[in-house]
């Protein structure tokens, strides 16, 4: 028993802290394509104060105008996806896609070529009588 209780304590003595661990894993993740990016922003801060002033026997109120500046700085961490999420973007892509296909399918009405019929009977009735109205008008004349 106190073998086990020794092998224990050692463990605990000698495993890894959590900053130990959050290296690591931080480390193994950069080899992996993760990104860290580091922003800063500046925001500035405007105060306005009045204080009260004595002049000939009345109170003025003098306006005060105090600006801070702060930075702000926090970090974005990239981290890649992975194979499965890629696959899984694609496919709803592909979904999505397909949908707008069909809609634009079933919006888009098909016109079809309408052929003039008048303008086919008229010219095929002048076709058939003006060769005779050609040649009653040149027997005339002649």
């Amino acid at each position: 028993m106190k073998i086990i209780y020794a092998i224990l304590i050692t463990f605990t003595v000698v495993s890894c802290s959590s900053e130990r661990k959050a290296q690591y894993h931080v480390k193994k993740a950069l080899k992996h394509g993760a990104k860290l990016t580091q922003d800063t922003d500046t925001i500035r801060i405007t105060t306005i104060d009045s204080f009260p002033v004595i002049r000939n026997d009345s109170i003025i109120y003098e306006k005060f105008i105090t600006t801070k500046d702060t930075i702000v700085s926090f970090r974005n961490v990239y981290v890649p996806k992975t194979r499965f999420q890629t696959r899984i973007e694609y496919k709803e892509r592909v979904k999505i896609e397909r949908i707008q296909g069909k809609i634009i399918t079933k919006n888009h009405e098909v016109v079809k070529y309408r052929t003039n019929w008048w303008m086919l009977l008229v010219s095929f009735i002048l076709g058939i009588f003006l060769p005779k109205l050609i040649k009653l008008v040149l027997t005339k004349h002649l």
